[in-house]
Formats: structure tokens, C-alpha cells, sequence
């Protein structure tokens, strides 16, 4: 991330390790086994966190090749983003609570584990997509706009 988004890749690597810490802060809370199909599903969940950074960065990116400036290019960038990270959230939501409930009817208690995981993470993904890592770049560009781009975003 960091070699092809710059800037904004070192932020989504920085959001993803405290995705981590949250995530297993919160296995660790509830408590949750992580057996090998929980393992599979957090993994799934992290693929989840970095495919809306990714998302968003790309938007970003195409807000700054049509001229606005950091600023205005991360806000639009979210909020073009945000549609797509939503429904695929929500979908990957109602898949968990379908495998929950197979799990629960058939005894499957490997099935359970996995959507249990994979909800938590994706729930946590979705905070540290969208909270962590807009707050983080409003943060850095809030008073530093680079004029030349280029370098700083990967353009």
C-alpha cells in the first residue's frame, strides 16, 4: 500500500495494524475461540479493510487528476467511495448472519465461529476505513497542501 498510494498507503497501513489490535482486542473481550475457521475469517475481514482504503484512494486519486485540490479530493473521494464499502459491508453482513444461522440449526459450530469473526471484523474494518484513516489524512493535510501532487499520492 505504502509503495503504491505513498502517503495515503502508509495511512491505511497504520489503520490497519490498529484494526488488528482493535479486532483482537475485541476477540479477547467477548471472548472468541479462534480456531482455524476464525482465523480464516478474520483474514477474509482484513482483505475487507483493505479493499475500501483501496476504494477510497482511487477516488481520491481521480479527484486529484481533475484539478481540486487535497482537501476537497478527500472529501469527495469518501464520499464516492462510501456507496460500494457500504453494500459490500451490508452484504457481507447478511452472508454472516445466514452462516450464524446454518450453524446454529445444523450444529456446524465451525460455521458459527467463522461468521462470528468475519462480522466483528468487518464491523471493525468499516470504523477503520472510514473513521481512522479519514481522520488521520484530514490530520496531515490539514495545514501541509502540497502543490505538486504527484510524489505524495502516487499519481
Amino acid at each position: 500500500m505504502a509503495l503504491f498510494y505513498r502517503v495515503p498507503g502508509l495511512v491505511a497501513d497504520v489503520a490497519i495494524l490498529f484494526y488488528a489490535i482493535l479486532a483482537f482486542a475485541i476477540f479477547r473481550y467477548i471472548p472468541v475461540t479462534l480456531t482455524l475457521a476464525g482465523v480464516a475469517g478474520f483474514l477474509l475481514s482484513t482483505g475487507s479493510a483493505l479493499d475500501a482504503n483501496i476504494l477510497i484512494f482511487e477516488r481520491l486519486r481521480e479527484e486529484l487528476r481533475a484539478g481540486r485540490n487535497v482537501k476537497t479530493a478527500i472529501q469527495l473521494g469518501w464520499q464516492r467511495a462510501w456507496p460500494s464499502i457500504r453494500d459490500s459491508n451490508i452484504a457481507t453482513l447478511i452472508t454472516c448472519a445466514i452462516l450464524f444461522w446454518f450453524g446454529s440449526q445444523f450444529g456446524a459450530t465451525i460455521v458459527k465461529g467463522f461468521s462470528i469473526t468475519l462480522a466483528l471484523g468487518v464491523v471493525v474494518s468499516l470504523f477503520t476505513a472510514i473513521i481512522v484513516t479519514r481522520t488521520i489524512l484530514n490530520l496531515i493535510f490539514k495545514k501541509f497542501s502540497p502543490t505538486n501532487k504527484d510524489p505524495w499520492f502516487g499519481l
